[in-house]
Formats: C-alpha cells, sequence, structure tokens
C-alpha cells in the first residue's frame, strides 16, 4: 500500500491506479467526460486536470488525473489557478466542437469556469427587431445589454403572436410552436409571446392568432367594409378569391352578345 497527498490531506492508494481513480474512491470531484472505467483511458476530453508538485518541491504543473499514475508520496491539487486555467482552456476548447451543450455549460457552472455567456445562434443583424417594428408595427422586440453583450429581448406585452419575427430570421433563433390551440414564440428560453389561435371559416385549422386578428382588424378600421368580414387561412382566402374571380369571369361572358 502507497499513500498519496489530494489538496493537503494524505489518502490511501494501490500501485497501477491513477490520480482520478484514487480522487473518486475518496469522494474527490474532477470533471471528466471521455473517461469510463470499463475502457483505458485516453485524456481526450483535458476536463481532469490537477495540479502536481514535484517531489522536491519544483515547479507545479497540470496532468491530467485520468493517465496519472499514483506513485508513493504523490502530491496534487484538484484546484488552484493552475487547475482553472488548463480547466477553462479544455472547456472552451470542448464548446467549440459543441457550442450549443448544456451539459457542458452545466459542467463548467458546477466547478466555477467562468465561459461568458451562451451561444444563443442570434447574429444580432436586426432584421426581426425592423420587420417587426417598419412593417408588422408592433415592436415587439428591442436590442439590450445583458451580462455586457447586446441581445434581442422582446418588449413586454408587445407580441401579436404574428410569427414574422422567426420568418425573417436568417438562423432560426427564434422559434414558433404551435400545439394545439397555442402559439409560442421563443428566442433562447426566453418567450416573446404566447397566443391563443383562431380556426380557419373554410379548413377548419388553427391558423392565427387571435391578438394578430385584432390587431389587423385595427389597422384596416379606417378602410370602408364592402363585404363580409371573414375568418380564412391564406390558403383558402386565395382559394375563395379565384373562386370568386372566375365566377365573375363566367357572369361577364355569360351576358356578352353571342354567349
Amino acid at each position: 500500500m502507497i499513500t498519496t497527498i489530494i489538496d493537503g490531506t494524505t489518502y490511501p492508494a494501490e500501485e497501477g491506479q491513477t490520480a482520478l481513480q484514487v480522487a473518486r474512491e475518496n469522494k474527490i470531484t474532477i470533471p471528466t467526460l471521455c473517461y469510463h472505467p470499463a475502457l483505458k483511458p485516453s485524456g481526450s476530453c483535458k476536463l481532469c486536470a490537477v495540479e502536481v508538485t514535484g517531489r522536491t518541491g519544483g515547479r507545479q504543473i497540470a496532468m491530467l488525473s485520468c493517465i496519472l499514475k499514483i506513485s508513493d508520496g504523490l502530491e496534487f491539487k484538484t484546484t488552484g489557478p493552475i487547475v482553472d486555467t488548463a480547466r477553462k482552456k479544455a472547456f472552451k476548447n470542448l464548446l467549440r466542437m459543441a457550442p450549443q451543450s448544456a451539459r457542458l455549460r452545466q459542467m463548467a457552472m458546477a466547478h466555477g469556469v467562468d465561459l461568458g455567456p451562451p451561444p444563443d445562434g442570434c447574429v444580432r443583424c436586426r432584421l426581426c427587431i425592423r420587420v417587426c417594428k417598419e412593417i408588422v408595427g408592433a415592436g415587439a422586440l428591442k436590442m439590450k445589454k445583458v451580462d455586457g453583450v447586446s441581445c434581442v429581448v422582446p418588449e413586454t406585452d408587445r407580441c401579436i403572436g404574428c410569427g414574422t419575427c422567426a420568418n425573417i430570421c436568417p438562423t432560426a433563433a427564434i422559434r414558433v410552436e404551435d400545439i394545439e390551440n397555442v402559439r409560442t414564440v421563443m428566442i433562447r428560453d426566453e418567450l416573446i409571446g404566447k397566443h391563443p389561435l383562431e380556426r380557419c371559416e373554410g379548413c377548419g385549422r388553427w391558423f392565427a392568432t387571435t391578438r394578430f386578428i385584432d390587431y389587423i382588424e385595427r389597422r384596416t378600421a379606417p378602410h370602408p367594409h364592402v363585404k363580409e368580414t371573414h375568418k380564412y387561412c391564406p390558403t383558402c382566402a386565395k382559394l375563395f378569391s379565384d373562386r370568386t374571380r372566375a365566377l365573375a369571369d363566367h357572369s361577364v361572358k355569360t351576358r356578352m352578345p353571342g354567349h
């Protein structure tokens, strides 16, 4: 039986064991992603770095605990500036390959590694803000500093659920989900708007939010309505319009001489 010193405390170990194995046996947490006890360690993720002190008390260096073999009297630390630097570098390298990984960010947070604001798929082109303000007229989105970074955020209770922002977004950072009779508009994990949907009077499918239909009625109120108002989805509206036009053309032709 040999001993090793972890974070200033002496623990028993066996020949051939790694620093990671001894740490885990003694309930000392070291982050890993690529390690599995049934497989030979590879050191691929590099998250399990520890600070190793030379036998003579010389220079401290970061080594991977999954492949570091225990020798009698070996001393290493699982925290400290050297470990923090190595761990942060490893997390950032992994996030370059999996930028949307929630697990990586949760692990980094649990081990005190600040990775900055998470990527959200938004390229800050402001198309959503502009179309909502300049074309739709709702003004439901704006830019705001969040943790020192400019982000697209919702204006409280301004969304009408039209979905134009999601349609124009070049990176699909804004999502629209219709579940039964409810439409939800999101950016990142932040709610832009949640609205009940209306059924099309033609085909019966849910097609537009109540708030959007009311908004359009208010916008068109100054214009006189010459026919009865119906709630039709775009497909049915076009279909009925085409039929009406065809009937009108047929009526004109039948009244013309020679028909």
